[in-house]
């Protein structure tokens, strides 16, 4: 269905001829902790620009669709060199997407079942279960799928409540406190949404990054082996 079985992988780089670098864990982690903050910038940006016109006019489900439909528009453009060869892009779409819809799809009802930190614990694990599960079966490494899941929940959740933090503490800040008299009540709440998404896409992106990585273990042995 994606091209991304290892075999595939080393018949399209060796079709085209290309040597391609192939990046250790350690790039892996960094390109996606750097593209995914990006994405992640961009996809809080409906929430922190026009969140109170999508309450009014959309609703909760409309406002995580739009965020959603952002997160995976830009996530093929900035990280999918992630994956090895040519053709990554449209393989990366391909696969990434049906991985955050699902994703999507299981957070917002552990989220809107439950609320509070319950409801994003459970969401997140379910939604980091499914993108696991799929991202291991398109890669065919569901010998790590276990790994795989695990790294992405705790990244996610590391992500998430970090970025929880932060964006309660902006909040809170007091107006006689130094950087609190710099920053004018209407600039805390998109500033606060903003420190969210940053370390939400941090943390996520980590988790990605270590993803694919893992998934194309044995992709990276056969183009290794036939060079």
């Amino acid at each position: 269905m994606f091209g991304l079985d290892p075999q595939s992988i080393a018949d399209r780089v060796k079709v085209s001829g290309q040597s391609p670098r192939l990046p250790t864990l350690g790039e892996s982690v960094l390109r996606g902790m750097i593209g995914f903050t990006l994405v992640s910038l961009g996809g809080f940006a409906p929430w922190v620009l026009a969140g109170r016109w999508f309450y009014r006019n959309a609703g909760e489900v409309g406002l995580y669709a739009t965020c959603a439909i952002v997160f995976i528009g830009l996530s093929g453009l900035l990280l999918h060199r992630l994956i090895i060869g040519p053709g990554s892009l449209v393989r990366f779409y391909k696969i990434f997407s049906l991985a955050f819809v699902a994703y999507s799809i299981a957070w917002t009802i552990g989220w809107m079942t439950l609320r509070g930190v319950a409801g994003s614990i459970v969401g997140s694990l379910a939604g980091m279960a499914v993108m696991g599960a799929i991202l291991s079966h398109g890669f065919a490494a569901r010998g790590a799928a276990w790994k795989i899941i695990a790294a992405l929940f705790v990244a996610n959740a590391a992500g998430y409540f970090v970025g929880e933090w932060a964006h309660n503490a902006v909040l809170a800040l007091k107006e006689g406190n130094a950087l609190g008299l710099v920053l004018e009540r209407s600039t805390r709440a998109p500033l606060s949404k903003a420190a969210w998404g940053l370390f939400y896409g941090l943390g996520f992106g980590a988790g990605i990054g270590f993803a694919l990585y893992v998934c194309q273990a044995e992709a990276r042995r056969l183009v290794m082996a036939a060079r």
